[in-house]
């Protein structure tokens, strides 16, 4: 006996399906988005397990952090239990259970139809298990935290239940199809199939009767048809109202007995009561993927995609099928090849997802496909390069409708499209080519329009924390590339904004690593792989002011250093692979640990306090800072062999802060000094990039000669900036024309771009020029003086002001060096408060410092980088803070005094923000007495 539910169809009293699927999974079949360590990894995410750290934790406990388990092959899943990680404060409170065939196109379980989280675990150890009402399907499942212990971190191990499942399959590309012929009249008719398409329209299924009668099971724009027809008699019936071309299986059963049909697809069920015409329907054929000759009433289109457990009354179509057992037309395979395209769906107007760009510079190309029901909606928006504006595309009307606005105004208006809310795939196209904006709907209905906007969007990233910065970014994962133009490609790091910017670099374990005596092992060896690579690891320490590492090591009865006379147990390995024998906190080459530099180790005739050997617990720990060492690539441990000993060690990440590069300035104080530096050698290409801050209304910032070709930038005038060249062709200028004056003290951004195809020129952030190459000429820049920077030898009149990071391409010219040793130029430049202060919020005084500015917050009710983040209090029931004002006296310390000094007091203004769920509340309360009181019945508490 067979019974066909919403998801499931297999024999009464089968077997139980409860077995667990992922205890003898392999690590390899374990993915995460990130992981705390090597020991925190998905691959110890397997329920009542100990290994490792006794179970998953990311890198970083937020919502966009998940584990995936691969099952190996499609699998019926019952239930899903959860623990958190064993012996510790990680666990997860709930979360959104994903799966999908493909590793690629997720679906999220729903109970009943309803959007809502699995509940999780209250401690470490419990198991939460869920029953699902019914099976889930897939290869994949995905589990996405929601919420976790906030006294600690997520943290995960996990067991899904259920047992294999016999799938069998056959793919149709459009043009193929089965042909299976009935034995013989049934009384009751039985079929059920899963299906998955590629395409929005296509057949199905089409049966043949005895006595000209037909069915048809048809996709058309993306629902599900049903058509019963006898000779000019027809009935059509839509049997789903959902759109079922979603890439993810369905399943449809269909009963028929002698006057109805029962109809099921996925979970919803109809009965269809069958004209008196049709009701003695004798099966003789039936099709499966199409029929060889479509009438005008179908679609004339054959199914693509995938059919699987296709059974008629218990006969296994597809089995026959791959046995020969039945006619198969065209080119059929069985196996479902799966799309890597990922369709996201928005399930509420607040939802909207915040991608990483990078685009070509020579122009802009964006491509999607959307389908919706509404007719208002927001698809795509960007800041475009040089403040040129923000481009959005959305919906309007249900027609397509783009926008370039700048300052308030619309710059760019384009519309293509109508009537896009039908529910079915549209393809939008949005290019640039030359100097036109081109918009395209369904590869038909185009608009271009003419547009002198740079509408690249804004792609290059920043070459260090420091520089995001300064741009007003607080702590965050930042692209930094730190070479520009150069062949070091960007990498995303860690950015910890506070009066330093700290760039963290991780590697995979930064946990205490304890070691105990093991027989047999001489020496312990641990390897530090890092997020960044050799070469950039390389660049990022060689342009940062200062880095860091720190370097732990925890022992009992295990000695490190065994100093003064003996050869080291312990030692460590750098960036460039030598061998280190230093610990943390100690010189390059000293042999030593911090307590040996400061004289106050365990026993004065040893420089490390693990070096006495006690029979008690010790440490030395402390930092690294010599950078050419760091960062530490390899920790060799030596002493653990004997009984008794016991160890462990830290290796912390990599941070530095700094960029020297980007303080990298000079002060030119006369018109008539410069710096030089040997001949630039940009013969094809040139990229030259700097900052400078100037009162002045002209000069020249840098010149380079030779017998007829040069190179020049210059200030022209307060408003204008000119960048020209001769290759041997005559001269040849790009200009830039800026709206504000450039002379204002406040720092401005130049970079100039040439190759043997066109010139550029940019200023600060906005609308560049460009200027193409003469068609035939010369094409070698050939250069022979020295370059000439902050003035010239063929000019009169040189550059006043500051220019720091000048950049050619790809490398710093170090402009400090060398006005330490010129005459009319001081290195370095003040006054950075006039172009960063405005940074500062919330009445915070920015302060000068000799490389950028920091935020006082002092007088502010408001902490953070740039006094941004509130200062607030959590209050439990029963405690309050108390404030004592004294006023002050003829003897007032000299900082009171400087703090009052200008105090003229005429009133008192007092403001605050808080939320609660309890009233009355008492919020604030002075002596005088004032007070204000939270009250159930009061509109405004005070």
């Amino acid at each position: 006996m067979t019974m066909c539910f919403a998801d499931i169809c297999q024999p009464l009293f089968s077997e139980a399906c409860d077995s667990p699927l992922v205890s003898n999974l392999p690590q390899s079949a374990f993915r995460s988005s990130s992981q705390l360590s090597n020991s925190h990894g998905p691959g110890y995410a397997k329920l009542n397990r100990r290994d490792g750290a006794g179970g998953w934790s990311p890198l970083v406990s937020n919502k966009y952090q998940w584990l995936e388990i691969d099952l190996g092959e499609r699998t019926e899943v019952t239930a899903v239990a959860t623990q958190g990680r064993y012996g510790s404060s990680d666990w997860v409170n709930g979360y959104f259970l994903m799966f999908s065939d493909t590793g690629h196109n997720w679906r999220q379980y729903r109970q009943e139809d309803s959007i809502g989280a699995f509940s999780g675990n209250t401690n470490a150890d419990s198991v939460v298990m869920h029953k699902f009402q019914q099976p889930v399907f897939t290869q994949f499942l995905r589990v996405l935290p929601l919420d976790w212990n906030p006294n600690g971190r997520v943290g995960l191990r996990l067991e899904a239940y259920g047992c294999r499942y016999k799938s069998d399959v056959v793919s149709f590309e459009g043009t193929s199809y089965l042909l299976f012929r009935t034995t013989g009249p049934s009384t009751r008719n039985l079929l059920s199939m899963n299906f998955k398409s590629r395409h929005n329209t296509g057949i199905l299924m089409h049966v043949e009767g005895q006595h000209g009668q037909t069915l048809t099971l048809e996709l058309l724009k993306g629902k599900l048809f049903l058509h019963l027809r006898k000779g000019t008699l027809q009935c059509i019936t839509q049997l789903c109202y959902l759109l079922l071309d979603d890439q993810h299986w369905h399943r449809v059963t269909m009963e028929h007995l002698r006057g109805r049909v029962n109809f099921t697809v996925d979970k919803t069920t109809q009965q269809l009561q069958v004209p008196q015409h049709q009701s003695h329907f004798e099966i003789n054929e039936i099709s499966f993927g199409g029929v060889p000759a479509v009438g005008s009433e179908h679609s004339r289109r054959n199914f693509h995609g995938c059919l699987e457990n296709v059974l008629y009354n218990d006969v296994n179509v597809i089995e026959m099928a791959r046995d020969q057992q039945l006619s198969i037309m065209g080119n059929v395979t069985f196996s479902c090849p799966e799309t890597v395209a990922m369709p996201v769906t928005f399930a509420s107007p607040e939802s909207f997802l915040r991608l990483p760009w990078e685009a070509a510079r020579d122009g802009l190309a964006v491509s999607l496909q959307l389908r919706t029901w509404n007719k208002v909606g927001l698809l795509v928006t960007f800041d475009l390069r040089h403040q040129a504006g923000t481009l959005w595309l959305y919906l309007s009307e249900a027609k397509l409708r783009l926008q370039i606005i700048k300052a308030g105004r619309v710059t760019a208006d384009m519309a293509a499209g109508m009537a896009l809310n039908d529910g079915q795939w549209h393809s939008v196209d949005l290019s640039t080519q030359r100097d036109r904006l081109v918009l395209a709907v369904d590869k038909a209905d185009t608009f271009t329009t003419t547009t002198s906007l740079p509408v690249m969007p804004s792609t290059i990233y920043e070459p260090s924390c420091e520089a995001y910065k300064h741009q007003g970014n607080t702590s965050g994962f930042y692209h930094i590339d730190v070479d520009g133009s150069g062949p070091i490609k960007p990498q995303l790091i860690y950015c910890n904004m506070s009066d330093k910017a700290w760039m963290v670099i991780q590697h995979n374990n930064t946990e205490l690593t304890k070691l105990r005596a093991s027989s047999g092992i001489s020496q312990h060896l641990a390897h530090f792989n890092y997020s960044a690579d050799t070469e950039q690891l390389g660049a990022l320490i060689t342009q940062a002011e200062y880095c860091e590492q720190e370097l732990s090591y925890h022992c009992k009865k295990s000695r490190l250093l065994n100093t003064p006379d003996g050869a080291p147990f312990t030692w460590w390995v750098g960036r460039l692979g030598e061998a280190h024998t230093y610990w943390g906190g100690a010189l390059p080459s000293s042999q030593q640990c911090a307590c040996g530099l400061q004289d106050d180790c365990a026993e004065p005739a040893r420089f490390c306090n693990c070096d006495s050997d006690l029979d008690a617990w010790a440490n030395d720990s402390g930092v690294l800072s010599h950078k050419d060492h760091l960062p530490v690539r390899l920790l060799a441990v030596g002493d653990i062999n004997r009984p008794g000993s016991e160890a462990a060690y830290r290796v912390g990440p990599l941070q530095c802060y700094g960029d020297k590069d980007f303080w990298n300035a000079a002060y030119f104080n006369k018109e008539t000094s410069y710096l030089h530096f040997p001949t630039f050698h940009g013969e094809l290409s040139a990229d030259i990039s700097f900052f400078f801050k100037t009162s002045s209304s002209s000069g020249v910032f840098l010149e380079n000669l030779g017998i007829k070709d040069f190179i020049r930038i210059e200030l022209s005038s307060p408003t204008e900036i000119v960048f020209s060249f001769d290759v041997g062709n005559g001269p040849f200028e790009v200009r830039v024309e800026t709206p504000m004056d450039l002379n204002d003290e406040r720092w401005h951004h130049v970079r100039a771009e040439r190759n043997v195809k066109e010139a550029s020129l940019h200023v600060d952030h906005l609308p560049g020029a460009r200027q193409k190459a003469p068609a035939d000429g010369h094409i070698h820049l050939q250069l022979n003086s020295q370059l000439f920077v902050g003035g010239t030898a063929s000019r009169q009149k040189g550059f006043l002001g500051c220019i720091r990071t000048l950049k050619l391409n790809g490398n710093t010219l170090d402009l400090e060096e060398r006005a330490n040793i010129t005459p009319g130029v001081r290195p370095g430049c003040p006054g950075h408060c006039n172009t960063y202060g405005g940074l500062c919020q919330n009445q915070g005084h920015c302060v000068e410092r000799h490389n950028g500015f920091t935020c006082d917050c002092s007088v502010s009710a408001y902490t953070g980088t740039f006094c941004h983040k509130e200062v607030s209090a959590y209050f439990r029931p029963g405690t309050s803070v108390t404030y004592v004002f004294r006023e002050l006296s003829g003897n007032a310390s000299t900082q009171s005094s400087y703090l009052y000094s200008d105090l003229s007091l005429r009133g008192e203004n007092v403001s605050l923000s808080f939320s609660t769920s309890q009233t009355p509340a008492l919020l604030l309360y002075f002596a005088d007495p004032l007070s204000c009181v939270l009250t159930a019945s009061s509109s405004y508490p005070c």
